[in-house]
């Protein structure tokens, strides 16, 4: 056994489709060929979204296709307090602020602010500012809504020369063949939401978080997600986190292009099982095209 460790993070938000199959099996796999560990961990912090029925799916799913993992399995909704201190750890530091403009407010700003960009990773690269403390107070006690974003100038300057010498090692590649050792720019992403009111966290610090928790030595995802990874070396140098190595893989797609998504009921592993698809007949779809 080596010290080699990876995970499959799905968030159990509907049925796993063949791009789920072919991620869960490529880290899988991984961690078999290392004579490592292979850890299963439910994001579910969108209880709005996530349902028990989902969650019950990718266990069945993940066990016919001949996945195994380590227990116990990590959800996230039952470590929300080590996501808020976190978040605590975070406002000590000064690094993070609360906004209370709206979707419609930012967008309007941005269309008359030209050194801003609507295209971000993740939408636009909005750059707030920690409001007056008598307008934070005002707007609280009203029950105004509120994300809290990450400051990058704060950021910086917290720090020091360590913010641009920031850099991930990639074993796999990025959209544009970004591979080895690479700069991490997370300004790319203007000042991101980490967390909001209502939920008290967010994809990328709960995910941060709970990759050095479980001992991840490896980050093994789709490319979709490799812009992402500018962000979360950022977190981690924040909260004094290990760096994990990076090996992002292409996604699959359907005949015509398209990548898989969850609302495409035909490409689920419930719906194909139940059709009389093979498990065999998985590995040969997912895996020809990338041998």
């Amino acid at each position: 056994m080596t010290n080699f460790t990876t995970r499959f993070a799905p968030s159990p938000t509907g049925l796993l489709h063949l791009g789920h199959a072919f991620s869960a099996l490529t880290a899988f796999n991984a961690a078999s060929d290392a004579g490592g560990k292979f850890l299963l961990r439910i994001e579910d912090i969108d209880q709005t979204r996530c349902k028990p029925e989902f969650e019950a799916a990718i266990y069945e799913d993940l066990e016919w296709l001949g996945v195994n993992w380590e227990t116990p399995i990590r959800r996230q909704s039952e470590h929300l307090d080590d996501y808020g201190a976190a978040l605590e750890a975070l406002r000590e530091k000064g690094v993070v602020y609360r906004c209370f403009k709206t979707r419609k407010k930012i967008a309007d700003e941005i269309a008359r602010a030209p050194h801003l960009s609507p295209d971000g990773p993740e939408g636009p690269q909005y750059i707030g500012k920690m409001l007056a403390a008598y307008e934070e107070r005002s707007l609280l006690a009203d029950g105004a809504a509120f994300a809290w974003r990450l400051s990058m100038s704060a950021s910086r300057s917290y720090l020091g020369a360590a913010f641009d010498q920031l850099s991930f090692n990639e074993e796999g590649s990025g959209p544009k063949g970004e591979t080895g050792l690479i700069t991490a720019t997370p300004e790319i992403f203007g000042d991101p939401v980490i967390a909001r009111k209502d939920s008290g966290t967010s994809y990328h610090l709960a995910s941060v978080l709970d990759d050095a928790e479980q001992g991840v030595t490896h980050i093994i995802r789709g490319g979709d997600l490799f812009p992402a990874t500018h962000l979360h070396r950022l977190l981690q140098a924040l909260l004094d986190l290990p760096a994990p190595i990076y090996r992002h893989h292409p996604l699959i797609t359907d005949e015509s292009g398209r990548r898989f998504a969850k609302r495409d009921k035909s490409a689920t592993l419930n719906s194909m099982r139940k059709s009389g698809v093979t498990r065999e007949d998985i590995f040969m779809r997912v895996f020809r095209p990338h041998q």
